[in-house]
């Protein structure tokens, strides 16, 4: 799958079937965050993958609003240093390469949280000079899903073109 066809196919993920990821393409998953750009090139990120069943449940428990980790295949935690100005953004375009790279291979995936989460910091052993953006859970869609169907308003509704409200199509 390109790129172009990546963006405009992928659909978060929270169901997801019982197989497991292969550690090639987890590492194939995590890659493209590590090569991923950032402000003056700091890589103010790290992650921290999650694979077993405990921690996945224990995670899926703490983040309200992804209780589907606990079936996830595997999770990868996105820390951010705490210091660094452009982290989140930097760490942002990490995990959005990460989540294109794994549909364009046929794992599903969603951003759960944003923000500091100190109880999965915790139970991660993160160090002080870290905090959590975001939980990534993988896995396999559960379902098939329509690929390509999204409702997004009209590209002449979110872009102008030379001056804000001049239609850029």
């Amino acid at each position: 799958m390109d790129v172009f066809d990546a963006v405009r196919t992928v659909l978060a993920v929270r169901r997801y079937a019982d197989k497991r990821v292969p550690v090639e393409l987890m590492h194939r998953i995590v890659e493209p965050g590590r090569l991923s750009a950032s402000s003056i090139n700091v890589q103010p990120w790290h992650f921290v993958v999650v694979e077993e069943r405990a921690s996945l449940r224990t995670i899926g428990q703490i983040m309200k609003t992804g209780p589907y980790i606990s079936d996830a295949s595997f999770a990868i935690v996105v820390l951010v240093e705490k210091d660094s100005p452009h982290g989140a953004s930097d760490a942002s375009r990490a995990i959005q390469n990460m989540i294109l790279t794994a549909w364009s291979d046929g794992v599903g995936s969603n951003w759960v949280g944003f923000g500091p989460m100190p109880e999965v910091e915790k139970l991660l052993g993160v160090p002080k000079s870290q905090w959590g953006l975001a939980v990534l859970p993988f896995g396999y869609p559960a379902a098939k899903l329509s690929v390509g169907r999204k409702k997004r308003k009209p590209l002449g509704e979110v872009a102008s073109r030379e001056r804000f409200g001049v239609p850029f199509a």
